[in-house]
């Protein structure tokens, strides 16, 4: 059964064919820069020996175009993988926003529809990117399923008690104000691959996920029990350009000195962070300033695993034990140093990092703590578009 998974950004668009059930995809896909003449396509057909990569440059006005793109390189005739759209049986689509309505993954209907649409201004940015890429695929695909799965789903295990804001009630209940988390995708597929791995079904365990945007899960028995994401995108860790966790009267303060509510928002999602503290957002970019004697570069990364331990320690509390933290995404799967700052000073919670196991670059899962660390510590590379395969053929499964 095969099963095209889309995962779009505001200008940037991943894709991975899989043959389900099959782990292993067929072909996958990105492309970045939609809407300039700068775009580019790189797309990698893995069922060739070697694999065979395709890169194209050139303008993409929109995410139509760029599906277009993606459509003409599955129907090659020299190097396509389908003959027809109709051999695509079901469209993933990863949706950013869910509110509270959806838990799991779900046919799109257009009762669906409507509820990402009307959920807009909770994510600005992506549900209407989504929503416009399931328009696209529905006209593309006419005859396949397409199926939401929502970033926020895996966070409505949620209890009251961690998602409710100290807000008056009419705030939660008339306008939808309270933590919905994000990165749900990342943390449930990590999850799960360390329950299997520990062989603990019941296992507590601090899901770090680490790129661009950064977020951690408390997870007990395969449910999220909190995240540092709330409302927004915005809180918790310290991002690439996201400042995190703030007093909110700095936006009063800012306001009162003559920045206007766009001003604020563009300066705390945009400005801030890593971004704000260096000038630059890429970590790779801050290591070589940071080799290079930069001060405010040593501080920037100082200050980044300092929130992270904050939240190991709030979250251990939570779960009332741990059995291992898990790193993942970009900046978690790829940078030695900061897992190593991150778990410095740990050891009151048994986590003790093995500084040569962590400098071993491996494909898959690997532990990097030492033998009488009592939590686990592990790596685990994320792979949002083999869960959302997952998810959607299990919706197809159940229908």
């Amino acid at each position: 059964m095969y099963i095209l998974v889309i995962n779009a950004g505001s200008s940037s668009l991943k894709y991975q064919l899989f043959d389900m059930p099959s782990d292993k995809p067929l072909c996958t896909g990105l492309i970045e820069r939609i809407g300039t003449n700068e775009a580019f396509i790189k797309h990698k057909i893995l069922t060739a020996e070697p694999a065979q990569t395709i890169e194209r440059k050139g303008s993409i006005a929109d995410h139509t175009a760029g599906l277009q793109q993606v459509l003409q390189l599955l129907l090659d005739p020299d190097t396509g993988l389908i003959h027809s759209v109709d051999e695509i049986k079901a469209v993933g689509h990863r949706v950013v926003h869910g509110g509270e309505r959806f838990a799991s993954a779900t046919l799109i209907t257009p009762a669906v529809k409507e509820t990402i649409r009307a959920l807009f201004p909770l994510a600005p940015l992506h549900n209407p990117i989504n929503y416009q890429c399931i328009d696209i695929a529905e006209h593309t695909f006419p005859n396949a399923q397409q199926i939401a799965v929502f970033d926020t789903a895996f966070h409505q295990t949620m209890p009251q008690y961690a998602f409710r804001y100290a807000l008056p009630e009419s705030l939660y209940t008339k306008d939808g104000i309270r933590v919905y988390g994000f990165h749900g995708t990342s943390h449930k597929y990590v999850s799960e691959q360390a329950a299997v791995w520990l062989g603990k079904p019941d296992a507590k365990l601090i899901s770090i996920h680490l790129g661009n945007g950064c977020s951690m899960t408390a997870v007990r028995a395969g449910q999220s029990i909190d995240t540092s994401m709330g409302f927004s995108p915005l809180a918790g860790l310290v991002m690439g350009t996201r400042s995190g966790d703030v007093d909110p009267a700095i936006i009063f303060h800012l306001m009162s000195t003559g920045y206007s509510p766009d001003d604020v928002n563009t300066l705390l999602n945009k400005q801030s962070g890593m971004q704000g503290l260096t000038g630059q957002s890429d970590m790779r970019d801050i290591r070589k300033a940071l080799e290079a004697g930069d001060r405010a570069a040593a501080l920037a990364l100082d200050i980044y695993a300092y929130r992270i331990r904050k939240y190991i320690g709030a979250y251990a509390a939570v779960l009332n034990g741990l059995d291992a933290l898990i790193f993942t995404a970009g900046v978690g799967e790829n940078d030695t140093a900061m897992r190593e700052q991150v778990c410095d000073g740990l050891d009151f919670l048994n986590i003790n990092l093995d500084s040569e196991k962590n400098s071993i670059h491996s494909a898959g899962i690997r532990e990097i703590n030492r033998s009488d660390s009592a939590v686990k510590i592990l790596v685990i590379p994320t792979n949002e578009e083999l869960e959302i395969a997952n998810q959607s053929y299990a919706v197809l499964s159940a229908n």
